[in-house]
């Protein structure tokens, strides 16, 4: 099938799973919404993904990444954006970046309109994310696909 070459990206069809996480994390996702852009133009070296948050609704566990970059970019609302150090309200225009290896962070929508943001992660093998305040990790498999287990290694 042919690429589209442009799209509207809320035209999009959301992703068909609301999280990747294992429960009891997936259910901690509810409200988080994500289209995934660079999937439909093939994309293979970095994903790019539109996501609403409504309120109260969080982006995912506060996480980091050891060799992947993430980077967003807000376009719509008033997310905290939480990291081990410090909490910062972010606005419109606002951008935030982590580097592999960098500080744990997450999103959390404390306010009572959507968040709209753009979050863009490179693909880079043999990634481990590591959950400070969960009992989860994952580990990017030789496919390409995430497995999670708690950090004793056991299986969810």
């Amino acid at each position: 099938m042919k690429k589209p070459t442009a799209v509207k990206s809320l035209d999009v069809p959301l992703r068909a799973k609301p999280s990747i996480y294992p429960e009891p994390f997936c259910s901690m996702m509810v409200g988080r919404e994500k289209r995934q852009l660079g999937e439909i133009f093939g994309l293979k070296n970095f994903g790019v993904n539109i996501t609403r948050m409504k309120p109260n609704a969080q982006s995912s566990l506060m996480h980091k990444h050891a060799k992947q970059d993430e980077f967003i970019f807000i376009l719509e609302g008033e997310p905290t954006l939480i990291t081990e150090d410090d909490e910062m309200q972010l606005s419109p225009g606002m951008c935030a970046g982590f580097a592999a290896g960098g500080l744990a962070h997450q999103l959390v929508n404390r306010t009572d309109k959507d968040v709209l943001y753009i979050e863009v992660g490179d693909r880079t093998a043999n990634d481990e994310v590591t959950y400070p305040c969960d009992d989860i990790k994952g580990t990017l498999d030789q496919n390409g696909q995430w497995v999670f287990t708690r950090k004793d290694g056991s299986s969810y």
